[in-house]
């Protein structure tokens, strides 16, 4: 991700549950708290997904708190809130959500250079857990290596 891009939540579990098969980017709509809410980090990613119902995306599970100086102009925390995106786009997630094992899961949530809320959305497949497992094997030995060759440049 580009330095101009300030992050505000990122679904670290997706990437430890799923394995990501291509990446969209799209524009949600929000209220005036929800926006300030969210340039405070008040945002909550886990179990969050997306779904296409009537040709338009929804997001389901993301947690926006209520802003602190909100009072009455609040919404709910946990509502169902739309995904922007092209009508292609749209039809084009409409058909890979539909095939088995994959499923639409957001990665993050960023305020793009012009100020707007973005969502990394990704079309991604469910991993099993030998595949996790595998993932950490991996992981855990590109550590050791990095260790090995920090140690020997040192002297």
């Amino acid at each position: 991700m580009a330095q101009d891009k300030k992050q505000i939540a990122k679904n670290r579990r997706a990437l430890h549950d799923y394995e990501i098969v291509e990446t969209f980017e799209a524009g949600i709509v929000l209220t005036g708290t929800e926006v300030r809410s969210l340039r405070e980090n008040n945002c909550q990613l886990t179990d969050c997904y997306a779904l296409v119902r009537h040709g338009e995306v929804w997001l389901h599970g993301l947690h926006i708190a209520p802003y602190s100086n909100g009072s009455y102009f609040n919404v709910d925390p946990d509502r169902k809130r739309k995904l922007l995106l092209h009508r292609r786009q749209i039809r084009y997630l409409d058909s890979k959500a539909k095939e088995k094992g994959l499923a639409l899961v957001p990665l993050n949530i960023y305020f793009s250079p012009n100020g707007l809320v973005k969502v990394e959305l990704a079309v991604a497949r469910g991993k099993k857990l030998h595949d996790k497992r595998a993932s950490m094997a991996e992981r855990d030995t590109k550590r050791e290596i990095e260790r090995a060759l920090k140690s020997r440049n040192r002297y």
